[in-house]
């Protein structure tokens, strides 16, 4: 058994003579929440097409569980559980309801799996109610337990928390943080929210303008926010004389008093030297570029966060 359960070699989708997706390379890992990030309009959603068979790429290769989707694409897409932009279903059927007109599609799938799905996506107390009448998040949450019918090891989910309010983008959350440890699942979440996927994915991989910019472990990513501690004090140039005098590197940008982040010893070894010299220190606090200004930077100020 393969561990790479996505892999693509130079994919790419041509429209309209321009490449919408560009030579895109992505490996996605075994049990891996994979979060797919790139400004709107960035080829997140012709990706996830092309990975699901529903669109031909114009060259290069999918393959899923180490296999090319070129040649047993039937057998691979079982594998595969997905939610495409909005979920789709019938509001005037209950639950069990819209999920039986698609397990009826799904070869050996048995009606107790529908109860399974439910319990799941915590559905179970109303699962007989109109789905005309589910909040955002509850469709939302049908639509993955429609995904998972057919027990899948892949699931791609396209922007699953679109729309939704606080408490449902919550409820989707840690529906999707638990599927690997919980079900054995891989997970790609495509979004062009850093700060929602920075809560969910264990690698991230950022695309603008249809090509690839970064793919690795989600901690290399905060590794590139520049952190620094901000010391609020009454006389902030004998600070950094002070700072310079006993070794320690400092700096005054915008009338603040900065030093780099260091281990809290060393932090507490400069508070402890500014207060026996007399002065009085207000405030100490970490600041620095957040994801989403790291997130803004690479994609060239793209997006929405």
């Amino acid at each position: 058994m393969t561990d790479i359960v996505i892999e693509t070699k130079g994919l790419t989708k041509t429209i309209g003579g321009r490449n919408v997706v560009d030579k895109l390379d992505l490996k996605i890992k075994r049990g891996e929440i994979y979060g797919f990030l790139g400004p709107n309009g960035a080829g997140k959603t012709t990706t996830i097409r092309m990975l699901l068979g529903l669109t031909k790429p114009s060259s290069g290769e999918v393959r899923l569980f180490g296999k090319s989707i070129g040649k047993e694409r039937v057998a691979l897409l079982r594998k595969v559980g997905s939610l495409v932009e909005y979920p789709s279903y019938y509001g005037h059927l209950n639950a069990i309801e819209n999920l039986e007109t698609i397990r009826l599609l799904l070869p050996g799938v048995k009606k107790s799996r529908i109860d399974e799905v439910l319990s799941i996506v915590r559905l179970t107390k109303d699962a007989k109610r109109m789905v005309k009448g589910y909040s955002l998040g509850m469709k939302q949450r049908l639509g993955i337990a429609a995904a998972l019918l057919g027990e899948p090891e892949l699931l791609i989910l396209d922007e699953p928390t679109n729309g939704l309010d606080p408490s449902g983008i919550i409820e989707i959350r840690e529906l999707i943080r638990s599927m690997p440890a919980r079900y054995g699942l891989t997970v790609l979440l495509s979004s062009h929210l850093l700060s929602e996927v920075g809560q969910m994915a264990t690698e991230v991989g950022i695309v603008t303008k249809g090509k690839l910019i970064f793919q690795d472990q989600l901690e290399v990513l905060k590794g590139r926010s520049k952190q620094q501690i901000h010391i609020g004090l009454d006389d902030r140039q004998r600070a950094l004389s002070l700072l310079h005098a006993n070794g320690f590197k400092a700096e005054l940008s915008g009338g603040s008093l900065y030093v780099p982040q260091g281990d809290d010893k060393r932090i507490a070894a400069i508070v402890r030297m500014l207060v026996q010299q007399g002065l009085e220190v207000s405030r100490v606090e970490e600041q620095g570029d957040s994801l989403e200004s790291v997130f803004l930077h690479m994609t060239g100020g793209e997006g929405e966060l």
